[in-house]
């Protein structure tokens, strides 16, 4: 066993000779420790296929509130509960949802918040004695063992989770009318679904998820491949603004809201952190006016929380931002300038 005063002499020593560890061999096993412990988190953060491209697992809660014989379900006042991170963009949806719709007397809220320490999201006050969301998926379903994600329709009847998708849940609360301040507010007319769901189906994969696939791309073709299709979609979708007032024409639909949600985070957050930053929505022309007209819509900026965004992806996405630095801009002031888009003329 070597003492220290042998140790420090041949240190001494190294040192007068003016060498050091050479350079190449520094960098290859900082390199080589960090690529591998960095593949060892993505894989738990985000599961990828042999391509290295995200894959994002689907959700397992899928039951529906109707007032249908025999759904154990039903449209009650005050007996649902959402909760949401104001980071998510998926959770996000449905506080917009729910704003339109004027139905904040009729489903309460829960929020939660990630914690890196426990490996996910907690809430800010406990919620049925539980102190994690992981806590609570459990108790809806012992022995569940997939992801505990927001946001989550909770019913407090039965203590259970009625539904954690996004998609189905919005559309839900669209038909909720009989408890809405905005029952006139349709977000998905009947007449309109196809082209609504035309959309939905591009932008979920090419922009709401393809942010995702960006920045949890594993493989520079992974990446390349995605960025190319995520700005391709943008590039479609801002020519289309050019004569239509919103996605379907002059009516605000789900589309609109689901692609919101992602546009709002886009500068913020996608842009740097996800290496999305070929263009930023304030670049182009006229998503960047739609996008101020929606974040202007009566209650929609009321769920925005930019600060939130900020500390969320930029101080617990580790793999992605290892010193936790959050960055102090961008400003964002601009989303309140006028926007103009209603005087477009109507989509023909």
């Amino acid at each position: 066993m070597l003492h220290s005063s042998s140790v420090n002499k041949n240190q001494t020593n190294w040192n007068k000779k003016g060498k050091s560890l050479p350079p190449k061999l520094i960098i290859w096993l900082g390199k080589f420790v960090w690529t591998t412990l960095w593949h060892m988190m993505m894989s738990k953060l985000a599961p990828r296929n042999k391509s290295g491209e995200y894959i994002r697992p689907n959700s397992q809660f899928r039951n529906s509130i109707s007032n249908e014989q025999n759904n154990p379900y039903p449209a009650v006042k005050g007996r649902y509960n959402l909760i949401i991170g104001l980071s998510c963009p998926w959770a996000h949806r449905t506080l917009v949802v729910r704003a339109l719709k004027g139905l904040e007397e009729a489903i309460s809220v829960s929020i939660v918040s990630p914690s890196p320490l426990e490996g996910g999201w907690v809430f800010n006050e406990e919620k049925e004695g539980c102190r994690s969301l992981a806590q609570l998926y459990q108790l809806a379903k012992p022995g569940y063992t997939g992801r505990s994600t927001v946001p989550v329709l909770w019913d407090n009847q039965t203590k259970t989770i009625v539904n954690n998708e996004s998609a189905e849940i919005i559309v839900m609360l669209n038909e909720f009318n009989e408890f809405a301040q905005h029952p006139n507010v349709n977000l998905y007319p009947e007449e309109l679904k196809e082209k609504i769901d035309w959309w939905n189906e591009k932008i979920y994969h090419s922009v709401n998820n393809g942010v995702y696939r960006c920045g949890f791309a594993q493989t520079q073709f992974a990446y390349n491949q995605v960025s190319e299709e995520l700005f391709a979609t943008l590039d479609e979708i801002d020519a289309a603004l050019s004569s239509s007032r919103y996605l379907c024409g002059d009516t605000l639909t789900l589309a609109d809201v689901r692609l919101f949600t992602t546009l709002f985070r886009f500068d913020t957050a996608y842009y740097g952190l996800f290496k999305c930053n070929r263009r930023r929505i304030q670049d182009y022309q006229n998503l960047s006016g739609y996008l101020r007209e929606l974040y202007q819509l009566p209650g929609v900026a009321d769920t925005c929380d930019l600060e939130s965004v900020k500390q969320d992806y930029y101080g617990n996405l580790f793999p992605l931002n290892p010193g936790g630095i959050i960055p102090s801009g961008p400003d964002m002031m601009y989303l309140k300038e006028p926007h103009e888009r209603g005087n477009m003329r109507k989509d023909t």
